[in-house]
C-alpha cells in the first residue's frame, strides 16, 4: 500500500513538472504574461493592464480625493490614485504610457489630476467630451472635465479612436469597441454568429447621458481576450450583442457599470461566453441583486470575481474566495495573469490564493 502511494505521489509531481516545463520557451525563459490589475477604488473604475513588454495602459483612475464628491487635493492623500501608484510598482512599470478615461463620470475621471502628480502620463484617449446635457446639469463632471481637458492638452498625444480603431499598443492588440454612443459597424473576425437569447428591447440605462457613450476595448493577447466597456448601457451595450454578437466569445469580462441592473441582460452572457466575470463594486455601489441572478443562469461561467462583498446581492453573493474585500479594512485588487495559449490565472489579493484556468 505504502509502495503504491509513493509512487502515485511521484507520479503526480512528475506531472506537475512536466506541466510547468512544456509550457516555457525553449530557452528556459518564463513565458511572456499579460498582467490585468482590478484595482479597488470603492466602486469606481480602475482597471491596469501592463503587456508582456511592460507598456502600460490604464483604464479609467477612480475618485478623487477620499471619494466623497469631486474634491482634488494634495495627492499624497488621495485615496485611488495612490492605490493605483501601488498596483503599477507591483507591476513594475513607472509610468503610464495611455490613459484611456471610458467616460466622464467623477468615479472614473475624478482621480486624474492627482494621479499625474505622482506619476507621468504619456497619452490620452477618451470620446472627447461629455454629453452637453451632463455638463450643463452635472456640476462634479464639468468641473472634473475641465480639470481633466486642461491635464489633457498638455500632453503630448491625444487619442479620439472611433469603434474599430485599434490603439498604439504594439506587443497586444486592443480594439475599440465603442465610443461617443457608437458601436462596431460590422462583427470582428471570428464574430457575427446571430444571438438567439435577445430580447425586443434593450434595457434602458439608469443614466442616459454619460454611461451609454463609453469607450469600450477588446484586449486581445494570442488567445486570450479580455472586454472592458467601462459603464456602457441602453442601447450600444444591447448593439454589440444583438441580434448578432458583433464581439465573439471572450475569456474575461469585467461587468458593465459595476454590475448594475442596466448591465444584467442575459443576452449579453450568452453572446460573450465569458469564462470569468469580473465585477468592480463596492458595498453599497454596483453588484446589484439582478445581476447575480442573471451570472448564476448564465452558461459557461466558471468563476465570478468581485472587488468587494455587495450589500444588494445579500446571499447571492459568491463564496468569499472569489471576494477580494469582504469589509473595509483593506483596499485589495483582483490580478489576471494570461499567457498567449488562453490559460491564464486569476489571484485574490487579500487571500493571494490563485486559481488557474486552463
Amino acid at each position: 500500500m505504502e509502495k503504491a502511494l509513493v509512487t502515485a505521489v511521484r507520479g503526480t509531481i512528475i506531472g506537475i513538472v512536466w506541466s510547468i516545463i512544456s509550457s516555457m520557451p525553449a530557452n528556459g525563459a518564463a513565458p511572456a504574461t499579460l498582467e490585468i490589475y482590478f484595482i479597488d477604488v470603492e466602486g469606481g473604475q480602475s482597471t491596469l493592464v501592463v503587456t508582456p513588454e511592460k507598456h502600460s495602459l490604464l483604464i479609467d483612475a477612480g475618485w478623487a480625493g477620499d471619494g466623497k464628491g469631486f474634491s482634488p487635493g494634495d495627492p499624497r492623500n488621495a485615496r485611488d490614485a495612490n492605490r493605483i501608484v501601488a498596483a503599477a510598482r507591483d507591476a513594475g512599470v513607472s509610468h503610464i504610457d495611455y490613459l484611456l478615461i471610458t467616460h466622464f463620470h467623477t468615479d472614473h475621471v475624478g482621480g486624474v489630476s492627482e494621479l499625474a502628480q505622482l506619476m507621468p502620463i504619456r497619452a490620452f484617449i477618451d470620446h472627447g467630451a461629455p454629453h452637453p446635457h451632463a455638463a450643463a446639469t452635472d456640476a462634479e463632471t464639468r468641473d472634473a472635465f475641465a480639470l481633466y481637458s486642461g491635464l489633457r492638452s498638455k500632453a503630448g498625444q491625444h487619442i479620439e479612436p472611433r469603434p474599430g480603431d485599434r490603439l498604439p499598443l504594439q506587443d497586444i492588440e486592443v480594439t475599440v469597441v465603442s465610443s461617443a454612443g457608437a458601436t462596431l459597424a460590422s462583427p470582428l473576425p471570428s464574430a457575427g454568429a446571430a444571438n438567439a437569447a435577445c430580447p425586443e428591447h434593450a434595457r434602458p440605462p439608469i443614466d442616459p447621458d454619460e454611461n451609454p457613450r463609453s469607450t469600450g476595448v477588446l484586449v486581445r493577447f494570442g488567445r486570450f481576450r479580455f472586454l472592458d466597456v467601462g459603464d456602457l448601457s441602453g442601447e450600444p451595450l444591447f448593439n454589440l450583442v444583438c441580434p448578432q454578437n458583433r464581439i465573439g466569445k471572450i475569456d474575461a469580462y469585467l461587468v458593465a457599470h459595476h454590475g448594475g441592473a442596466d448591465a444584467a441582460e442575459p443576452a449579453t452572457f450568452a453572446a460573450l461566453q465569458p469564462r470569468v466575470v469580473m465585477i468592480n463594486n463596492a458595498p453599497g455601489k454596483g453588484g446589484q441583486r439582478a445581476l447575480f441572478e442573471a451570472l448564476r443562469h448564465a452558461r459557461g461561467i466558471e468563476s465570478v470575481w468581485q472587488l468587494h462583498t455587495s450589500s444588494d446581492a445579500g446571499d447571492s453573493n459568491f463564496p468569499a474566495e472569489y471576494i477580494a474585500n469582504v469589509d473595509d479594512s483593506g483596499a485589495y485588487w483582483i490580478k489576471l495573469v494570461a499567457r498567449e495559449n488562453g490559460s491564464f490565472s486569476v489571484c485574490n489579493g487579500r487571500t493571494k490564493q490563485s486559481q488557474q484556468y486552463r
